[in-house]
């Protein structure tokens, strides 16, 4: 089974630092209306709040990027991920429609992108496979690109 990128983690530590900050604004902000007249001080408030939530936002990234892992088998993907609830996801090759790449400025920022596999079925139905270095998402790309392909049924009779 392979594992994400560890610069992965860094991108995920910093959605729970930017969630942690917005969470103490807000926090310090009603703190210092206090509409309930507890008259905590706003500044304590608001540092309480981000180190709570940084501190159990940055543990879930960890366990998240620990516990994510992928492979790529002969004829499906395969995909375990989740910290609370484990998802297994097999996904064959002969249900992939297409496979797009994608990289946000905060993954471009860190050399990574990632890769969405899209499978006939329901709205919705794709999976994603985060955290790759640029060029193993290009690699993971093409291959499963390849792979769907020789798993289509020929028409020739």
């Amino acid at each position: 089974m392979e594992a994400l990128h560890s610069r992965v983690l860094v991108l995920w530590v910093g959605g729970a630092a930017l969630a942690a900050a917005v969470l103490a604004a807000v926090a310090g902000a009603l703190a210092w209306a206090d509409p309930l007249g507890f008259a905590f001080p706003p500044l304590a408030v608001a540092a309480g709040v981000f180190g709570v939530v940084f501190v159990l936002g940055a543990a879930y990234a960890g366990l998240r990027y620990r516990l994510w892992r992928f492979e790529v088998r002969e004829d499906t993907l395969y995909i375990e991920r989740g910290v609370f609830t484990r998802v297994r996801t097999v996904v064959p090759y002969v249900r992939v429609q297409h496979i797009d790449s994608q990289r946000g400025p905060a993954e471009r920022a860190l050399g990574l992108a990632t890769v969405v596999v899209y499978t006939a079925g329901s709205r919705g139905a794709d999976v994603s496979v985060p955290g790759l270095a640029r060029t193993r998402a290009n690699d993971l790309q093409e291959r499963l690109r390849a792979l769907a392909i020789e798993s289509e049924p020929s028409d020739a009779v």
